[in-house]
């Protein structure tokens, strides 16, 4: 997720409960490949703590994925995934993200010159289960067809956005499709919890559970510790860390606010939230965060 699984939040996640495999934010192949590209390298910045952890990219030029899909292994990553189901508009006029799901013959082509360019990493594919319906009977063979090491399917539409819930139905036929095929079937949407993801996980037969939204203002979701067991100063002291990580890594090459998303989700579900909210919305720099966090500690213990 752009602005979201980066650096900050991934070393966050890694020290206090860290899952199977994680995956940067994706990453634009042109960009790699362009002049620029050394802006574009802070978000693929990463720890050996957080290993496994997995690149992902996205474009829709075969000769850009294979020189991007080289840089990835040169840098040393476990895996490299390849999204085809964004839905920014910017991200599908290039012909990429979810744009792909109605060109499948430039999707395979991309996958090809992603395992050339790779040379031997796993090679893994984030889609959805169609562009406007369930096309999952004639979208997943074009993919399996080029057997990826995993196929992770967002169980929703390009067209629904995450705006319905999601289509669990399909993962387990999308399961049922790649039977034999050796390819791993990960299903994502709507996992609140480790427990939710494994209910899921055996109810489809899925061969994993990918969890993005789900795991945001909540570092300890892979631990074994309850969230609604965690003390709001702990909880708050983690908002502070994460900020701190978020300056110290990225302060000189993204503006401070991208940090402000997350503090919505630490934020929440007690008197005076909305308050400390606000007030953590203003700050501007991660000493101010602090301030802010110190004096609301104070005034509620």
């Amino acid at each position: 997720m752009a602005n979201v699984t980066d650096a900050a939040f991934r070393r966050l996640i890694a020290k206090y409960g860290k899952p199977d495999v994680l995956y940067t934010e994706f990453v634009s192949a042109d960009g790699l490949c362009s002049r620029g590209k050394e802006k574009l390298l802070v978000d693929l910045l990463y720890a050996k703590k957080e290993r496994p952890i997995v690149a992902q990219i996205f474009g829709a030029n075969p000769e850009k994925i294979y020189e991007a899909s080289a840089l990835i292994k040169k840098l040393g990553f476990d895996g490299l995934d390849i999204n085809m189901g964004c839905p920014d508009r910017t991200v599908e006029k290039q012909g990429a993200g979810a744009a792909l799901m109605k060109n499948p013959k430039l999707a395979r082509q991309i996958i090809r010159a992603a395992k050339d360019g790779a040379k031997g990493l796993p090679i893994s594919i984030k889609t959805r289960i169609g562009y406007n319906k369930n096309e999952i009977d004639t979208w997943l063979p074009e993919l399996l067809a080029e057997k990826p090491a995993a196929i992770i399917i967002h169980a929703r539409t390009r067209k629904e956005m995450s705006k319905v819930p999601a289509h669990w139905g399909v993962i387990t036929q999308a399961v049922a499709i790649a039977n034999g095929s050796g390819v791993l079937i990960i299903g994502n949407g709507d996992v609140k919890s480790i427990e939710e993801g494994r209910r899921l996980a055996k109810e489809t037969g899925a061969d994993g559970i990918m969890i993005g939204r789900g795991i945001f203002g909540n570092p300890w979701m892979f631990s074994k510790k309850n969230w609604a067991k965690i003390s709001l100063p702990a909880k708050l002291k983690a908002l502070v860390e994460h900020t701190k990580l978020f300056e110290k890594l990225l302060g000189q090459a993204k503006n401070f606010n991208i940090m402000k998303k997350h503090y919505a989700a630490y934020v929440s579900g007690f008197s005076g939230a909305k308050e400390l909210r606000g007030r953590l919305m203003a700050a501007k720099n991660a000493a101010e965060v602090e301030t802010i966090i110190k004096a609301a500690l104070t005034e509620k213990f």
